[in-house]
């Protein structure tokens, strides 16, 4: 009898406490690790595959990206000096009066992705490394039978810039791309909308240096719309021509 008492309370010593976790040993637990680490390794694996990187991957790229310690050259030179100089030239008092950018709309059209989508891709690139900022894809509203063309079809890229963004890319046209234009004599002052804003066109993409002419298959060129504050067109010519703008006399 004894002996059959004894097998119970065995049994009873091995199963864990009602209301708690059971027991392991250090070999289970590293067991059980080892699977937990293998089943989020595979959850962001499936999240890569399917809709991009997870969020811990999302969050890297996050802490990678630099940020911008002081403004653009640009935007300090316009506030500590240009500013001034554009008030005094328009006879303005208050700081608040004086026109100054809004924001600069970059925008490709590609035509030929019609027929060869994949030109649309190498333009989305093109127009990414050009401004610094990833393109939206931009699409059509209707379908024109001309033109071959199907309603909601991809047909193009644009960006909008802002702030330093904004600074930086017409540092970098003014300075850099535009005077690569062969016999470059200046930009056409008539590009104004009457109210301020100004359109400039561009055949080409390859003046920019971050263009590089092995990799791009055909040149393709763009609208740069550059939205001011200003009233009056000639408050928005003094004010791009102020910031550098080479208008054509």
């Amino acid at each position: 009898m004894a002996e059959q008492n004894d097998k119970p309370e065995k049994a009873e010593a091995d199963k864990p406490p009602k209301g708690g976790k059971p027991v392991l040993t250090p070999e289970q637990e590293a067991e059980a690790a080892a699977k937990k680490a293998a089943r989020a390794a595979g959850k962001a694996k499936a999240g890569k595959g399917k809709g991009g990187p997870s969020g811990a991957a999302k969050a890297e790229l996050a802490a990678e990206r630099v940020k911008r310690s002081q403004p653009s050259r640009l935007r300090k030179l316009f506030e500590s000096e240009l500013r001034t100089r554009l008030m005094a030239e328009l006879g303005l008092v208050n700081v608040m009066q004086a026109p100054r950018m809004v924001k600069i709309t970059v925008n490709m059209g590609l035509g030929e992705a019609v027929t060869n989508p994949k030109i649309l891709d190498s333009g989305v690139a093109d127009l990414a490394l050009i401004t610094g900022q990833k393109p939206i894809v931009t699409k059509s509203k209707k379908a024109i039978a001309a033109f071959k063309l199907k309603g909601n079809q991809k047909i193009g890229a644009m960006v909008t810039l802002r702030r330093d963004n904004m600074y930086e890319f017409f540092d970098r046209l003014v300075s850099f791309a535009l005077p690569r234009v062969r016999d470059f004599k200046g930009v056409s002052p008539k590009g104004f909308d009457g109210r301020g804003n100004y359109t400039l066109g561009i055949r080409e993409g390859n003046i920019f240096p971050e263009a590089s002419f092995e990799r791009v298959e055909k040149s393709k060129g763009m609208n740069i719309t550059i939205t001011t504050t200003a009233r009056t067109d000639e408050q928005g010519r003094a004010l791009l021509r102020h910031l550098g703008m080479p208008f054509r006399s």
